[in-house]
């Protein structure tokens, strides 16, 4: 028997990546329960993977074929339902990114799944690509040692990756952000938001190298949608480049340079299963590759999941360590929104 999960949530994310990342893992997983406040989107999407569907959170926690719930809803809601999900008592819960709003809400979160026993698990999929994995068993002391660290993700627009992986049911309507450009306000809302929605994906390998922001440096929101970041902690320093473009050239890499060594991951796009990163990894002894595996940081992740919904592994990171890597996120973006307010971009 395979194991049942629930999405909390049927928009992009979990039509064109997490269902065909569940789909590819048959063997051990199934989608049991799709829930969208969207009615004909639930049933829609339910239907492409057999299951049942519904409009009600508490229908799709007292659904015993769910075990493993995955909270893929806008941010707002993630404490509220990943906590009912660890209340309910199911296996495993699957918060997309990120954890929360407010470190107030992640703890919520924390001390549900300390009190219930159920794991907590955070979508930051590149934590789960083979490549970094492979790199992690071998890159020594860099962490300690690296000096600089740089991360870029310049790609086109979601929807071109979306309508490449899947026929969306239907298109999401977001809010049009209004204001000056020019606002201090604006700018700050803009990257504070570009860092939570998208530089959020590699703050967690940045922070294994920069553990501390002690100051932002540059802070610089991009149109249509980015933002140019520096900033410095513990004698390092970081740059960080996020643009959505409307081309269709595409880079998500991430480096660190140290004393004696040097790290570069090249991943792909979310949207694209198109395999793992592919990393070189230079130190004192030589060059290290890793990567070109077939499955991507999305598989990786769902077969942690699996495996933890089935007793057979235990977390790979500790909920302190998520925690940790949302408290990073936070900080950056209010420094960085801070840093604009005061009008000194760079």
């Amino acid at each position: 028997m395979t194991i049942g999960v629930g999405f909390i949530g049927a928009g992009p994310v979990t039509q064109a990546i997490h269902l065909p990342a569940v789909a590819g893992l048959s063997d051990r997983l199934h989608v049991a329960r799709v829930m969208d406040v969207d009615e004909g989107t639930a049933a829609a999407v339910a239907a492409r993977a057999g299951a049942a569907h519904g409009t009600s959170v508490e229908e799709l926690l007292a659904d015993p074929a769910v075990e493993i719930v995955a909270v893929c809803s806008p941010h707002a809601f993630h404490a509220e339902q990943a906590e009912a999900a660890c209340a309910a008592g199911k296996k495993v819960v699957l918060v997309e990114k990120p954890l929360a709003t407010t470190m107030d809400e992640a703890r919520r979160i924390a001390k549900a799944a300390q009190d219930t026993g159920v794991p907590v698990v955070v979508g930051a999929m590149h934590t789960y690509d083979p490549a970094w994995l492979a790199a992690e068993r071998h890159w020594g002391d860099l962490p300690a040692t690296a000096r600089r660290v740089r991360s870029r993700i310049v790609l086109p627009p979601n929807a071109r990756f979306e309508t490449l992986a899947t026929q969306l049911h239907a298109e999401p309507v977001f809010p049009v952000r209004g204001g000056d450009p020019a606002d201090p306000a604006v700018r700050a809302a803009s990257i504070r938001g570009a860092i939570l929605g998208l530089a959020i994906h590699n703050l967690p390998l940045v922070r294994r190298f920069l553990p501390r922001v002690e100051r932002v440096d540059v802070a610089r929101p991009l149109t249509p949608f980015g933002y140019v970041l520096t900033f410095q902690g513990d004698g390092r320093t970081a740059e960080l480049i996020g643009y959505l473009h409307l081309g269709w050239r595409e880079e998500w890499s991430f480096e660190v340079w140290g004393d004696e060594g040097e790290l570069r991951l090249d991943f792909t796009p979310s949207y694209v299963r198109a395999g793992s990163a592919t990393a070189e990894l230079r130190t004192a002894a030589g060059l290290l590759a890793f990567g070109l595996d077939p499955n991507n940081g999305y598989t990786g992740e769902w077969r942690h999941l699996a495996a933890l919904a089935a007793g057979a592994e235990p977390p790979r990171y500790a909920v302190a360590d998520l925690l940790d890597d949302l408290a990073y996120a936070l900080d950056l973006a209010e420094r960085a929104a801070d840093r604009l307010l005061q009008g000194t971009a760079a």
